[in-house]
């Protein structure tokens, strides 16, 4: 693992977005160009701004708190979005996660690409088991049209 990798930094800004701590939020993390990749959608969908809501309607319907890069230690935090992996070099980065979604539990994967200048180029969601993907899909579905619509 090298300093230099552009990754490291990503991930450490990724964070502060969770926690509400990044200045810019989202913009100061996805390049312009940036593709999102959805465990529902089939289409690769590209651009800032369309990154920008589905990150934002999955931050809605897979809540955090501060404790989110923290495996779960007690019964307390059963159930909400934490890290539980992470791999991470050069420009790529995959961190599996775990939470709820109502009675659902829920088991997937950010893969993160960047560039040399510390951009999100590419934010890639895999998400299983299918009931699942099914119940997040759901709800994703409620949260793109309330947040397109405001």
């Amino acid at each position: 693992m090298s300093s230099d990798d552009p990754i490291h930094d990503v991930l450490d800004r990724w964070h502060q977005h969770l926690k509400g701590q990044l200045p810019g939020g989202l913009d100061a993390l996805l390049h312009e160009d940036c593709v999102f990749l959805s465990p529902v959608v089939f289409s690769p969908q590209r651009g800032r701004e369309i990154s920008k809501l589905y990150l934002s309607a999955a931050a809605n319907v897979l809540p955090g708190d501060e404790a989110a890069s923290k495996p779960a230690t007690n019964d307390d935090e059963h159930g909400k979005f934490r890290y539980t992996k992470k791999i991470a070099q050069g420009h790529h980065a995959m961190l599996e996660f775990e939470t709820m979604v109502g009675e659902v539990t829920v088991n997937g994967v950010d893969i993160i690409t960047c560039d040399d200048d510390g951009w999100i180029t590419e934010f890639k969601v895999m998400m299983r088991p299918h009931r699942a993907l099914d119940a997040v899909r759901e709800q994703m579905a409620a949260m793109m049209e309330k947040l397109s619509a405001g």
